[in-house]
């Protein structure tokens, strides 16, 4: 699948809110102004990097559905926040996991240097945070607030979790609940108290925040052993390189051969000093141990727990939009 048809699929399952996140544009743009002239750089070179904005996009058609296509105030504002947060979080990702490729360009910290990176990291997350007053809701705050603190929390299990053979499924999915779920669980329970739904619908559009996120990393997790770098926009084999046990490897050391286990482990522990024979004769054997039918399954699994969240919200385009962005995650390339 070519770049151009990706971007034109999603762009068309985005397509009730692609006036919106025009708009998105311009506050994301005037909200990353600065005075220091290198906060300015490094903003923009992470902005014209792209990326699909699910998160932001999740908050905004959360919002239309439940309010039937009402404008809510302070949408646009807290879609900014959404992707400042994850923009920060991606900023530090690369700093620990000394990556150099994302989005098929140099990560920023290879182009400026890990200080710059960490830092405007930081004003990305403080500027968030000046923002997220806008509405002037306790609820608003304390959402946010939570979802920051326990992403930090999931940086710091994953950390653990490097290098560590013995890493079961249930300790891999509490650090994709918390580093990378619990955002999209923010973003769609912010949607819908933007739009005044009661307490029961809000807490299904944050469940179903919490499902599409884990399918969502599940996904990136086996396209990390299928897709190449051009389709990825990082480098393929980077988890494994990173020694991250993540659920094709978790399964390849329950179910694979006693060689092939040996084998993992080793890698695993081994962690970037893994020659590209052994990463072969890996990739090999996660193809075809069923590793990433078993991953693709769990994905599915997620799936079908979200689209179950939003049986009851009202008909309409942003709600079919959501269902659309369901298959897309189970179907994307990259």
């Amino acid at each position: 699948m070519t770049d151009a048809v990706k971007n034109n699929e999603l762009s068309q399952i985005l397509a009730p809110i692609s006036l919106d996140f025009k708009a998105l544009d311009e506050v994301i743009r005037l909200r990353l102004a600065s005075k220091v002239a290198l906060i300015d750089q490094i903003s923009t070179y992470i902005v014209q990097a792209g990326g699909k904005r699910v998160r932001p996009a999740l908050l905004l058609l959360v919002a239309k559905a439940l309010a039937n296509n009402r404008e809510s105030p302070h949408a646009l504002e807290l879609a900014a926040v959404v992707e400042f947060i994850h923009t920060a979080t991606l900023l530090h990702d690369d700093v620990v996991d000394e990556s150099t490729l994302r989005r098929g360009r140099e990560t920023a910290n290879a182009a400026f240097g890990n200080a710059a990176s960490v830092l405007v990291g930081d004003f990305l997350y403080s500027r968030a945070f000046q923002m997220m007053i806008a509405p002037n809701d306790l609820r608003v705050m304390q959402i946010l607030s939570d979802a920051t603190n326990t992403i930090a929390e999931g940086e710091v299990l994953q950390l653990l979790n490097m290098n560590d053979p013995d890493v079961d499924e249930a300790s891999y999915l509490q650090v994709i609940r918390y580093k990378t779920a619990k955002l999209f669980e923010a973003s769609t329970e912010l949607g819908a108290i933007l739009a005044n739904a009661g307490d029961e619908m809000r807490e299904q559009a944050a469940a179903f925040g919490r499902h599409i996120g884990t399918a969502f990393q599940l996904m990136d997790d086996l396209l990390d052993y299928t897709a190449d770098a051009a389709q990825m926009g990082k480098n393929a084999g980077d988890d494994l390189r990173e020694g991250k046990p993540t659920l094709p490897l978790i399964y390849l050391l329950e179910n694979g051969s006693p060689e092939e286990r040996l084998m993992v482990r080793a890698a695993i522990e081994q962690n970037q000093d893994l020659p590209e024979d052994v990463f072969a004769q890996i990739l090999k054997a996660v193809q075809n141990s069923g590793a990433l039918d078993y991953t693709q399954t769990a994905a599915k699994r997620e799936i079908d727990l979200a689209l179950a969240c939003i049986q009851n919200f009202p008909h309409n385009e942003a709600t079919s939009a959501l269902h659309a962005l369901c298959n897309y995650s189970l179907a994307r390339q990259a």
